[in-house]
């Protein structure tokens, strides 16, 4: 049996927000914002009453702060959160803080001073949907894994990969990626990520993600070089395309159209890598809503390329892998866990 509706509690001190996300979910007829709460003390009475489908939460709120709340939630009754955060530089590392204690997705707030129905009323529309799709487990502490090893930051230019490993994912896409990346040998091939995720969120991502990996990770900038050791996240609001110049690999970033209602677009990275790394490269498509990446993995696929994707059952929204998979673009579909051990298998990978 199809569920009609999905019930929205919104958490959030501010009464413009509660108010403004009200009117943007409520416009949606597959939604209902069956409640809303100005701290989590007021959320918990919410939900001893009626347990929603999704929870939105502010981060930064009065009694309790969000985080808290989040962590409360993950580890006793796991429910589908999305994070609604300001785009402050504290905030934002705070934000990826709640993706890793299980947050399913996050939506810039200054998005919900808009008044009419348009692009960022339809993304926050579509990710509470594809959180009212989630699965959500019970979430121990997250791990804080020390770095072991890190690249020489002195590496030669000339020293880089003959294999390129391209990664596509969108919502539950920061914890999938962390989890492939923690799994990375220190001298695996050069890596470039395209994950859906706002400006300054993906500065904090990387720089987490290099805290807790071997390997180096970094947000990219325009014309880094694709190394050994080295994974580079698109910077949020740029594509990112893979270049290259004799046995060099090399990104460029740039503000284009939006593809698929997105920017960075797994699609725009897949077909780059597909045009000047061909056989050379792996494909990974990963958790996420949406088509985005589908047709750029089946262009890998045909240039010769190795292509996975996450299954179903490990991904918290099997869309993208879904899509790609109906296209005919997948080699081998893979829980979340094997995907790194494939890809270094389909490569004949060996540690240097």
């Amino acid at each position: 049996m199809i569920k009609e509706k999905i019930n929205v509690l919104i958490v959030d001190d501010s009464a413009v927000v509660r108010q403004s996300l009200s009117r943007v979910l409520n416009s949606d007829p597959k939604i209902h914002v069956m409640a809303v709460a100005a701290d989590p003390y007021v959320a918990v009475n919410k939900i001893s009453k009626q347990v929603p489908d999704v929870i939105t939460l502010d981060i930064e709120m009065p009694k309790m702060d969000g985080l808290t709340f989040l962590q409360r939630i993950m580890s006793q009754h796991p429910i589908p959160v999305v994070i609604i955060s300001s785009l402050t530089a504290k905030g934002s590392e705070l934000a990826i803080r709640a993706l890793e204690l299980g947050a399913v997705d996050i939506i810039q707030k200054n998005t919900l001073s808009i008044d009419t129905f348009s692009d960022n009323s339809q993304r926050i529309i579509d990710v509470v949907k594809a959180a009212g799709k989630s699965v959500v487990r019970r979430r121990a502490r997250a791990r804080q894994t020390p770095k072991i090893l890190a690249p020489s930051s002195t590496a030669p230019l000339s020293v880089t990969s003959n294999k390129i490993i391209a990664i596509g994912a969108s919502t539950g896409g920061t914890e999938a990626i962390r989890t492939v990346l923690e799994q990375m040998p220190i001298d695996c091939p050069g890596i470039i990520i395209v994950q859906h995720m706002p400006e300054m969120f993906t500065r904090s991502f990387a720089e987490r993600l290099n805290n807790l990996c071997k390997i180096e990770v970094k947000e990219a900038q325009d014309g880094d070089s694709v190394l050994r050791g080295r994974a580079l996240i698109a910077p949020g609001n740029e594509h990112m395309e893979l270049r290259r110049s004799g046995a060099k690999y090399y990104i460029r970033t740039h503000n284009g159209e939006t593809v698929n209602r997105h920017r960075p677009s797994v699609d725009v990275l897949f077909h780059s890598a597909a045009k000047h790394a061909g056989r050379n490269a792996v494909g990974i498509i990963m958790t996420g809503m949406g088509a985005d990446g589908a047709k750029g993995l089946l262009a890998l696929r045909q240039s010769g390329a190795y292509t996975l994707a996450q299954d179903e059952k490990t991904s918290v929204v099997y869309g993208m892998p879904k899509e790609a998979v109906k296209l005919g673009a997948v080699d081998r579909i893979a829980p979340l866990n094997s995907l790194v051990e494939q890809t270094l298998a389909s490569i004949n990978f060996k540690m240097a």
